[in-house]
């Protein structure tokens, strides 16, 4: 189900089947307005109100479904997500109070993505859940919207999510909010991008490597940039990686469908911005003549990168589009990117590895993720680390030869691209749920978007 549109809709008293929302400190309370045969019913559930549990309970010739919550007075994005995968289609509406906040996993539980299948033996109809906040819809939906694009975009296999498919992605968001778009494709990008086209050179023609630089909204507002890597396949280049590290590798272009997904929340909601979105999108393939370790490349910022590793590819492209970026003198750049395994290996898939130049930037992203269910995670750019990637013959190398602060160490190259005085925050980002979760499929996730957005919306609607 990844029509989501008319997954809520407003509440004008219509029929509907009932949804209890209980815990298991006030389950046995709760069970006391029941018959001795819905308690029995429940029973042979195993039902004891734990979390994520479901329920279905007759009620005379219908019947009204309970779940188990950690609090019903005050429910997460979840809450309700469990409910939404396991009920059977039809209209349900909370018996007591309003969902808020668990509108985004009711939406997101109901995403399958079935774009390769003839038949899906587990497709049901829409779960719908009716609300009385009206105006929370229309946010609501834009945001699940947003979050089932990644997951999309991500779960596509890389021959159909190549460069030109990111493109196509770009397309539609210009063509859906009356945006402009520049692109630089192919030999083109060595006189302007050397970085984005040296990594990119070696794949076929119809993968050819791109930039894609997308504007909108008013040239007098505030200007944020939002840059995203897109690497659409990443074989390591001439390092190769392993069969079983190469195995997710559709997923590195996760950072471009965070990038798009949040630009086109930022359009939907009419923020006050002028943004700038950058989108270097390759595949990082092996080819005679693809780049070499020991290469030196230049730069857009004009500084010489020695290639100590191919396989550290998704840096050097952001690196040209972060200097394109600063070009604008935004008062704020973000980037989304699936950098580092090692970031991974410190914070686990579902923490995003956030990195800053400011503190009161951090703060701002880390409350807003921990309000809304996606919360970052802050790691440091030591200023001493810099020093690991010194090269004996370039300005500097693109990986460090010491198996340390490998996440630390990628944020500080980006860096060396980020123009000076310049707010900027940078997420390293799995892109990728290894275990499914209630509302959280396994397969392609978004982290560190919805935190993204409501720290901007917060920031440039009071403005």
């Amino acid at each position: 189900m990844n029509d989501i549109s008319k997954l809520i809709q407003p509440d004008r008293d219509q029929n509907a089947i009932a949804l209890h929302l209980v815990n298991e400190d006030g389950f046995e309370e709760w069970t006391k307005t029941l018959t001795g045969g819905q308690r029995a019913a429940l029973s042979g559930q195993k039902f004891t109100g734990k979390g994520y549990q479901v329920g279905i309970v007759p009620d005379g010739d219908s019947w009204f479904a309970v779940g188990g919550v950690a609090n019903p007075d005050q429910l997460s994005s979840w809450c309700m997500a469990k409910l939404a995968e396991d009920l059977p289609a039809g209209t349900y509406r909370r018996a007591s109070g309003e969902p808020g906040p668990a509108l985004h996993g009711w939406q997101t539980a109901q995403y399958r993505f079935t774009n390769y299948k003839k038949n899906d033996p587990q497709a049901t109809g829409p779960r719908i859940l009716l609300t009385k906040q009206v105006t929370a819809i229309e946010p609501a939906i834009a945001e699940a919207a947003a979050v089932m694009q990644v997951m999309r975009m991500v779960d596509t296999p890389a021959e159909d999510m190549g460069p030109a498919g990111i493109e196509a992605e770009c397309e539609a968001l210009v063509k859906a909010h009356g945006a402009k778009m520049e692109v630089v494709r192919g030999d083109a990008l060595e006189r302007g991008y050397p970085m984005i086209h040296a990594v990119g050179r070696a794949a076929a023609r119809n993968h050819a490597p791109r930039l894609m630089h997308v504007t909108w909204g008013k040239k007098s507002d505030p200007v944020v940039a939002i840059v995203g890597k897109g690497v659409s396949f990443d074989s390591g280049g001439l390092d190769v990686k392993s069969a079983a590290g190469m195995k997710l590798m559709k997923k590195d272009m996760g950072g471009s469908a965070h990038a798009i997904a949040l630009a086109g929340l930022i359009m939907t909601g009419g923020l006050p911005v002028r943004l700038h979105l950058l989108i270097p999108a390759v595949e990082n393939a092996i080819s005679s003549n693809a780049f070499r370790p020991g290469d030196v490349l230049q730069s857009r910022k004009g500084l010489t990168v020695e290639i100590g590793n191919t396989d550290a590819e998704g840096r050097l492209i952001l690196g040209d589009a972060l200097t394109r970026a600063s070009e604008e003198q935004p008062e704020l750049i973000i980037d989304f990117a699936t950098l580092t395994g090692a970031a991974r290996v410190a914070l686990g898939p579902d923490l995003p590895a956030l990195m800053t130049r400011r503190d009161e930037t951090a703060a701002d992203l880390i409350a807003a993720g921990k309000a809304h269910d996606d919360e970052p995670w802050r790691m440091p750019l030591p200023e001493g680390y810099r020093e690991y990637l010194v090269s004996d013959i370039a300005d500097t190398n693109n990986a460090q030869s010491n198996p340390y602060a490998g996440a630390s160490v990628a944020g500080l190259f980006l860096d060396k691209f980020v123009g000076d005085g310049i707010d900027w925050a940078h997420f390293d980002t799995f892109a990728w749920r290894p275990f499914a979760k209630p509302g959280r499929p396994k397969g392609g996730a978004a982290y560190g978007l919805r935190s993204s957005w409501h720290m901007l919306r917060a920031r440039y609607s009071e403005q």
